[in-house]
């Protein structure tokens, strides 16, 4: 029996990465899934490939999330909020803007994702939500003072909106990636990419796939007795 039967999924920034493989996941084990992102052409075209609901939704805006909440076919069962975007740049180049863009988006967003979707979810007395916070946001890293504050500020979310939540039969988990092999880590010269490498006892990268495994499991019933819980998917790194 696959995990999501008859279960509705909502994946925020899933138009491609690790958004898109945890839809696809999701779609595999029998979730109807919406993918929301800031790009609709692109939110359209992922949702044809897995039969599903693609729509443009700017996670900073609420009204655009509760939008996208509304517009699953049914009441949402499970909420991934995963949409992000990076900035990086030392605390002395680093713009306020550009302060301002990653916190809305990455702790703004995922604010309001959990408010939007709890709204429904108490009504239905369960839920899941699971929050893409980073490894950033355990250990802080160089010229990321905006996307690990971030980070960190969703574990913080996670773990007041699980206490607040549980009663209600709504859990909230948080998933903490490292180095994963995206078109965006690829891209960064070969020298940060080593000294990454070399922090990683298992010796590689992660796969979008190894972090959508770990969703399915926090969105699905294996992980029942669980909340306000962060799990790693980092290789070892930074134990």
């Amino acid at each position: 029996m696959p995990l999501l039967t008859d279960r509705t999924a909502v994946v925020t920034g899933a138009a491609q990465g690790i958004g898109f493989a945890i839809a696809e996941l999701f779609s595999a084990e029998g979730a109807r899934v919406v993918i929301g992102d800031i790009d609709g052409d692109a939110a359209a075209r992922a949702a044809d490939r897995l039969g599903g609901m693609g729509i443009r939704c700017d996670v900073t805006d609420a009204s655009d999330v509760e939008a996208l909440l509304a517009a699953a076919p049914a009441p949402v069962d499970i909420l991934v909020n995963n949409a992000g975007i990076t900035r990086d740049a030392t605390l002395r180049t680093m713009t306020e803007e550009e302060f301002d863009q990653v916190i809305n988006v990455h702790l703004k967003g995922t604010w309001n994702g959990v408010r939007k979707a709890a709204t429904i979810m108490r009504e239905h007395q369960r839920g899941s939500i699971v929050n893409l916070s980073s490894l950033s946001g355990k250990v802080g890293m160089v010229g990321q003072t905006n996307y690990s504050a971030a980070k960190a500020g969703i574990v913080g979310l996670t773990k007041a909106a699980a206490k607040e939540l549980a009663h209600h039969g709504v859990r909230v988990n948080a998933i903490q990636p490292g180095l994963i092999r995206t078109a965006m880590t690829e891209a960064m010269p070969t020298k940060a990419w080593d000294q990454k490498m070399a922090e990683i006892p298992m010796g590689r990268a992660g796969e979008v796939g190894e972090v959508a495994s770990v969703a399915l499991f926090l969105a699905s019933d294996l992980s029942s007795y669980m909340t306000g819980s962060v799990l790693e998917v980092t290789g070892g790194r930074f134990m």
